[in-house]
C-alpha cells in the first residue's frame, strides 16, 4: 500500500480570497514505512505575502520571487503522488488549496476521498483532546524541537510519525532517515534488589501435611 504524507504552506486561509500555495511537500510511505522518497517545491504565489502568514512559515516575498509558479511544478507533483492515498493533517484545508491551484493550471482536481485526515483520526482516538500537530507530537513523544516555523517537508516528516502512531504504532526501531529513536523523558526508576523472604509452615499446616501423607500411605488408597 502506497501513501503520500502531504502538506502545504500558503499566503492565507482561503483560495477564494486570492490566497495561494507557497510550498508543497510530500513524503512516500509503503505499507506505513517511509521509503526516503520526498517531494518539495517552493512556489512563487504571484502576489504579496501577508505579514501574519510570513510569521507562521517564514517565507518572504523576496525569497519566493525567483521560485517557479504552481503551473510549472504541477505535473511533477502529480507524477510524485500518482494514485496514492494522501495523508494530510486537516485535509480539507490543503485539498481546497491544491484543487484551486490545479484547476487554475488546467489540471484535473483531486478526489476528496483520496485524503486520510489525521485530525479526524486523532479526534476519534482522543475525544476532547488537542489534536494539533504539536500536541500530537507531545503525546507520542516525537521530537519536534526543529519546528520553529511551519515548513511543509518538516511537517510531513513529523506527520508521518504521528500517522504511524495513530495507525497502531511504529515497529520497534523504526525511525525516519536521520532521526534518532525516541526516548522517554522519564528516567527509569532505580530498584534495589530485595532479599528473598522465608515462608515457614505454621503448626497447623505441618499437621495437615502429615495427615495427607498418612492418608496416601494407607493401603486402601493404593488399590
Amino acid at each position: 500500500m502506497r501513501e503520500i504524507v502531504l502538506d502545504t504552506e500558503t499566503t492565507g486561509l482561503d483560495p477564494a480570497a486570492g490566497h495561494r500555495i507557497v510550498e508543497v511537500a510530500g513524503l512516500e510511505l509503503l505499507h506505513h514505512v517511509p521509503t526516503g522518497r520526498t517531494f518539495r517545491e517552493y512556489i512563487n504565489p504571484e502576489r504579496d505575502m501577508p505579514e501574519e502568514a510570513e510569521k507562521i512559515h517564514g517565507l518572504s516575498s523576496a525569497f519566493l520571487a525567483d521560485k517557479p509558479v504552481f503551473a510549472k511544478i504541477a505535473a511533477a507533483f502529480l507524477d510524485f503522488i500518482g494514485d496514492a492515498k494522501l495523508v494530510i493533517h486537516n485535509a480539507q484545508f490543503d485539498m481546497k488549496f491544491l484543487n484551486a491551484e490545479l484547476k487554475a493550471a488546467g489540471f484535473d482536481i483531486l478526489a476528496g476521498d483520496r485524503a486520510v485526515d489525521t485530525v479526524a483520526l486523532a479526534r476519534k482516538r482522543f475525544p476532547g483532546a488537542q489534536v494539533s500537530l504539536d500536541a500530537l507530537c507531545r503525546r507520542f513523544e516525537i521530537d519536534n524541537s526543529a519546528r520553529t516555523f511551519h515548513g511543509a517537508l518538516l511537517d510531513c516528516e513529523l506527520l508521518a510519525e504521528v500517522y504511524l502512531e495513530l495507525s497502531g504504532g511504529r515497529q520497534p526501531g523504526l525511525t525516519l532517515e536521520g532521526q534518532q529513536p525516541r526516548r522517554s523523558a522519564v528516567a527509569p526508576m532505580a530498584r534495589a534488589a530485595r532479599a528473598p523472604r522465608a515462608h515457614s509452615a505454621s503448626p497447623e499446616e505441618k499437621a495437615a501435611h502429615e495427615a495427607m501423607l498418612a492418608k496416601l500411605n494407607d493401603p486402601i488408597w493404593r488399590q
